[in-house]
């Protein structure tokens, strides 16, 4: 999974960048198919936004999130990822599984 992070308006330090791959990482237990993932993070007055483009086998999904704190904003795109990567496997696996039924 290669993951590209890009700051607007914001300094991407090292803490940042590890944070972001860390929680991301948590994404290729459900889905190991994920093959390009870029991340946007972006300042405007006090909102903190993270927005994320993810590209996988069968699936191009979008997410953003916003929030007071950077951090809290990353966590919650990562759940917001989470859920639709699970939805579009249970979805994969059951157009699978109908064609088997057949």
């Amino acid at each position: 999974m290669q993951v590209n992070i890009t700051g607007h308006h914001v300094e991407l330090t090292d803490a940042l960048r590890d944070y972001v791959n860390e929680k991301l990482a948590r994404l290729e237990r459900h889905y190991d198919n994920i093959t390009n993932v870029q991340v946007t993070l972006s300042i405007e007055k006090e909102r903190h936004q993270a927005a994320c483009t993810l590209h996988a086998a069968g699936a191009d999904l979008y997410a953003v999130a916003q929030d007071g704190d950077m951090y809290a904003a990353i966590d919650a795109l990562a759940d917001k990822l989470d859920r639709q990567l699970v939805k579009h496997k249970e979805k994969a696996q059951a157009r699978a599984q109908g064609a088997d039924a057949r």
